[in-house]
């Protein structure tokens, strides 16, 4: 994940402070997610979404502290959500790049590609995110040899099998072609087989 979230956490914590009850739940779980405790976080963030739904910092938070959690799909739906209520391009920036970082995780390469260039557009300057992407395309380009060779091997497999098979009538005559040489052979042989010499003449 990002340098910039645990940035993010101190931010809203200090600029929020305890102005509303769901910055309390909201500052208790960055709490628990500095101390690791990242189910507990996560369960603090979700309380500060019953109190306000629209709430940025706790859908972000609940994101990164879901993902920490190894809950990626729940991270997922998390960090749709910060992209959905939230205003500002660099919190959703932020927010598209972790749900690629999450989809990274799953193997969902191609869904992982497309979050890097939402999080890209919102935030063109993006290092980590460009990086990513890259990576992420190297191993798409990576995977799609490896199944062109694959496929390009089992073509050529078929091609063998399917010389190496015959059909029905190409047996039968295979066998009709060897009969007819052994047909062919003893008749030869009859015709250059020595006559049995008779009894010899007597002698007077």
């Amino acid at each position: 994940m990002k340098k910039i979230l645990t940035i993010l956490l101190t931010f809203f914590f200090f600029s929020f402070a305890f102005a509303q009850k769901e910055n309390e739940w909201i500052a208790k779980g960055n709490e628990a997610y500095q101390q690791k405790q990242y189910g507990e976080a996560a369960k603090l963030y979700k309380k500060a979404l019953d109190q306000s739904p629209g709430n940025t910092t706790a859908a972000f938070n609940l994101g990164n502290a879901l993902y920490r959690s190894q809950q990626l799909d729940e991270a997922e739906k998390a960090f749709d959500n910060a992209v959905k209520v939230s205003k500002g391009k660099e919190v959703r920036a932020d927010a598209w790049y972790n749900k690629g970082v999450t989809l990274t995780n799953e193997k969902k390469l191609q869904e992982s590609i497309d979050a890097y260039k939402e999080a890209l557009r919102l935030n063109p300057t993006d290092t980590l995110a460009r990086e990513n992407l890259q990576r992420a395309l190297n191993e798409q380009k990576k995977q799609q040899q490896q199944e062109q060779q694959k496929n390009q091997k089992n073509k050529e497999q078929q091609k063998q099998q399917q010389k190496s098979k015959l059909t029905k009538q190409q047996v039968q005559q295979l066998l009709q072609a060897l009969e007819q040489q052994e047909k062919n052979l003893q008749q030869k042989m009859q015709e250059t087989k020595v006559p049995t010499p008779g009894q010899p003449d007597k002698d007077w």
